[in-house]
């Protein structure tokens, strides 16, 4: 992990937004630009020095997984960060994830430190710069999708039918844990019959029946690096239903992966998609994005949904994910991570 580069990127972006300091509280952010694993900490960066404030559990972790960071030891209350901030007259905060109560809490120990800092939102920084990813981030999310590849191909010799959505769940979990995973980067979508027409169904005692489709959404997560997959089983004969819907999915998503290429948009590559599930007249029930970023978090940018403005580069990973819901029938959802590099897409 180069820190240092990273570090330098945020430098820049610190001093063309004109602040004398960002304060970093984000875990994937966190962890990021320091190394850092632990679940509590802040990171407090100027255009010279690093600092991680974290507490008494992860003094000595900080030492090992953050030795460039100096570390500064705290304790309840946020003195230490008037302190910090010293002569910084504009601080710059992540917007998106601290709360108004933390923004409270930092305002009131600003103040007690007789500081007149102005706090400065610093949306989506960090997260712009993890969008391209370096060539180590890019192997690490591939062994996360050579993991969920494998737990797919075990899906599919142990379905059978009075099998429940629970168990299944359970099975795939423990597979992946088995394997090597980290805590899973989401909870396991096992979802049959009826259940799969709600694209976030949750596992209940519903058996597996022969014929229905029966949608599995599952990632892995390696040293810290996630995974994002789906896709769709029958067990048995499908219907003729299934086999059009299932056509229709891999066709829209499999003409959306041919048109990528660098500085399209997220929304262009959405239409692609999104325009043959409407001409099979399946339109109205396709209702999510086409696909989103996969990285330190398991949906971050880049945006693949109508009217998104994101361009794609080089060094960038997403997911492409058509799907068709039908209530009271079923779904069918297909999910591949996707590169694009030296100008050329590949699943990985």
């Amino acid at each position: 992990m180069n820190t240092s580069e990273r570090l330098s990127n945020l430098r820049r972006e610190i001093k063309k937004r004109k602040v004398g300091a960002i304060l970093i509280s984000q875990p994937e952010n966190r962890y990021y630009l320091s190394g850092f694993s632990g679940s509590a900490g802040y990171l407090f960066i100027t255009g010279k020095e690093a600092v991680l404030a974290t507490d008494f559990r992860y003094l000595e972790q900080v030492k090992i997984e953050a030795p460039d960071y100096r570390l500064l030891e705290i304790k309840q209350s946020l003195d230490w960060l008037g302190k910090l901030a010293g002569r910084t007259r504009r601080l710059g905060f992540e917007e998106e994830f601290v709360t108004v109560a933390q923004h409270h809490q930092f305002t009131k120990a600003l103040k007690k430190a007789h500081h007149h800092i102005k706090l400065v939102p610093f949306e989506g920084v960090v997260e712009k710069l993890r969008l391209i990813k370096e060539p180590e981030e890019v192997k690490l999310i591939r062994r996360a999708a050579d993991l969920t590849r494998a737990a797919f191909e075990y899906t599919s010799r142990i379905l059978e039918t009075g099998m429940s959505e629970l168990q299944l769940a359970w099975l795939i979990e423990a597979f992946l844990h088995e394997k090597g995973s980290q805590a899973m980067p989401f909870e396991v979508i096992a979802a049959s019959g009826t259940n799969a027409a709600l694209p976030h169904a949750r596992p209940s005692d519903r058996k597996l029946q022969a014929g229905e489709p029966i949608i599995i959404d599952i990632g892995a997560k390696l040293e810290y690096y996630t995974s994002d997959m789906s896709r769709t089983f029958c067990i048995g004969k499908p219907d003729e239903t299934y086999r059009r819907v299932y056509d229709t999915v891999r066709h829209a998503q499999q003409t959306a992966i041919s048109a990528i290429r660098e500085n399209v948009t997220g929304g262009e590559i959405d239409y692609v998609a999104r325009k043959i599930i409407e001409d099979a007249g399946y339109g109205d029930a396709f209702g999510h994005a086409l696909g989103h970023g996969v990285g330190l978090a398991v949906h971050e940018a880049p945006r693949l949904g109508p009217n998104s403005k994101d361009r794609i580069k080089d060094g960038m990973v997403f997911t492409i994910e058509p799907g068709i819901y039908l209530p009271g029938w079923g779904g069918v959802r297909i999910e591949y991570d996707t590169l694009l590099e030296n100008g050329s897409v590949s699943v990985i």
